[in-house]
């Protein structure tokens, strides 16, 4: 949260950080990083009503940028604890090791630095970023939605790794742009400057 906090304000945006979710009617877009476990992080959204929230954003057209855990959450179900999601984006979450497959040499969690390029379908995110870019990642799941469509950009660990998804209003990014350096920040940049249709709801 602190390291989105820090990128936000070097580039000048002002933004609310709430535990409150109705702080945050008014917002014209929703950022929500996440670290950690994912039964865990869906307690918290469910007891703080937060859950609700972002599903009624997505409705209501609100962008959404899911980041990291934040990107996993958004679908429907994650091995992780077995964990029911938000469903915003058909698809689950699968550890990584799993998907590499037992021959697999590579360390689990994949952690550093890779190129991401995309994959044919334009996304605003990277506007004005090369290809192949490298972003850092630490993250031992990976996402696997339904859709290969809504993948906009990937990375390669062994297999390719969605590390971008675009899904109507909802983006999210298995990379941590706010550690990525200054093109971290210009893809922060560019979700906060995407035209926004409606507010959030409470």
């Amino acid at each position: 949260m602190k390291s989105v906090e820090h990128a936000l304000a070097y580039l000048g945006y002002e933004y609310t950080l709430s535990q409150n979710p109705c702080a945050l009617a008014q917002a014209d877009k929703v950022i929500f990083p996440g670290v950690g476990d994912a039964r865990y992080a869906m307690e918290q959204l469910r007891k703080t009503g937060y859950d609700s929230f972002l599903k009624d954003c997505a409705a209501s057209r609100t962008p959404i940028l899911g980041v990291c855990l934040g990107a996993q959450i958004i679908f429907e179900h994650s091995e992780e604890g077995d964990t029911p999601c938000l469903g915003l984006v058909a698809g689950t979450v699968r550890h990584l090791s799993a998907v590499l497959g037992a021959a697999s040499k590579l360390k689990v969690p994949h952690m550093g630095w890779n190129d991401v390029y995309e994959t044919g379908i334009p996304s605003p995110l990277f506007r004005g970023i090369p290809s192949h870019t490298a972003f850092y990642f630490v993250h031992s799941y990976v996402i696997c939605p339904k859709e290969p469509h809504v993948v906009s950009a990937v990375c390669d660990y062994g297999i390719q790794v969605p590390a971008a998804i675009q899904a109507g209003n909802i983006f999210a990014l298995q990379f941590h742009p706010e550690k990525s350096g200054q093109s971290g920040l210009a893809v922060l940049k560019n979700f906060i400057d995407l035209p926004t249709e409606k507010g959030a709801s409470c």
